[in-house]
């Protein structure tokens, strides 16, 4: 009896992270809750241009979508567990080609400098002795550190100040408790509209790099999958449409 009960348990756990019990496939997705446009919570609810597209795929394959927020830092143990089947939230594919399975690019996204409003910083060679914030485990805070691709601007700085999402970066950049906060484009002009008239962007970028979806190493069936609807999704103006109403430009969408 308590084999059978055993056996149960874990079929159940299974049913969880991939089937429901009417035979449909979920379709789970991990990602960062503080990461507009790509995702965000509004009021009780998800939203994002990432999410949205992941809505029309599950909406496509008949799936069930599930809007999963992840810890960023816990991002490849939910993942490698089965909590999650993906991680789609504006994932830089740069420098993590090795550790996932890949779609293929489908945002082409820069890394830019956000200061406040009437800053004297203007260019990237103004932030020499300044305090810079970026997000944990992101590209652009990789890249600035003193292994990185951009050492040589990160070694400028007075300090690179790592924080755990954009959200609090911004927050001491709005409070005067760091001087720019370098981010993902996307992320700065969604800041820029929602605070009017107090960030300004600096016109040279850091980098550039491109977003696809991540999925367990090896998990190349789903993968395909997803990947063949989601151009679907683009070829038919579903996509544009998305990115339009996030405010994402037509130039930045690598699927059309």
């Amino acid at each position: 009896m308590k084999k059978l009960m055993i056996i149960i348990a874990a079929a159940a756990a299974l049913a969880g992270c991939g089937e429901k019990s009417d035979g449909t496939r979920k379709f789970t997705v991990g990602f960062d809750a503080d990461f507009p446009p790509y995702g965000f919570k509004e009021g009780a609810e998800y939203k994002g241009f990432d999410l949205d597209l992941a809505r029309e795929v599950c909406a496509r394959k008949g799936w069930t979508f599930v809007a999963n927020p992840i810890n960023w830092d816990a991002k490849d143990m939910e993942l490698n567990s089965g909590s999650i089947d993906c991680i789609w939230n504006g994932f830089t594919m740069q420098g993590r080609e090795e550790s996932y399975t890949w779609t293929v690019p489908y945002v082409d996204n820069s890394q830019v400098v956000l200061v406040k409003a009437g800053s004297p910083i203007k260019t990237l060679a103004d932030l020499k002795g300044k305090i810079v914030g970026v997000q944990t485990d992101t590209p652009v805070q990789k890249a600035l550190s003193k292994d990185g691709d951009k050492k040589e601007l990160g070694a400028t700085f007075k300090e690179l100040v790592v924080m755990p999402n954009y959200n609090q970066a911004v927050n001491e950049l709005n409070m005067g408790g760091v001087d720019a906060v370098a981010m993902d484009v996307g992320v700065a002009k969604k800041k820029m509209a929602d605070l009017p008239g107090k960030f300004e962007m600096l016109g040279e970028i850091v980098m550039t790099e491109t977003y696809g979806i991540g999925f367990k190493k090896g998990n190349v069936a789903l993968k395909d999958e997803v990947e063949a609807t989601l151009k679907e999704i683009f070829a038919d103006g579903t996509g544009a449409n998305i990115a339009a109403k996030y405010g994402i430009e037509p130039n930045a969408l690598l699927l059309k």
